[in-house]
């Protein structure tokens, strides 16, 4: 699982005019789980299940 700077760059990831972020292949917008154990949030898109990691 990358993280979601690397699909920024790696150009996997686009943000929107309001900052929230859209997977690039199918423009939806990532969900988020926030588990309260883990250091990190993932992001996950509901269209094609790609999921990335966030750190607080």
């Amino acid at each position: 699982m990358k993280s979601t700077r690397k699909g920024l760059r790696d150009g996997e990831l686009e943000k929107d005019t309001y900052g929230r972020l859209n997977c690039a292949e199918c423009g939806e917008t990532l969900n988020t789980e926030n588990d309260p154990d883990e250091v990190y949030t993932v992001r996950r898109c509901a269209d094609c299940e790609r999921e990335w990691k966030e750190l607080r």
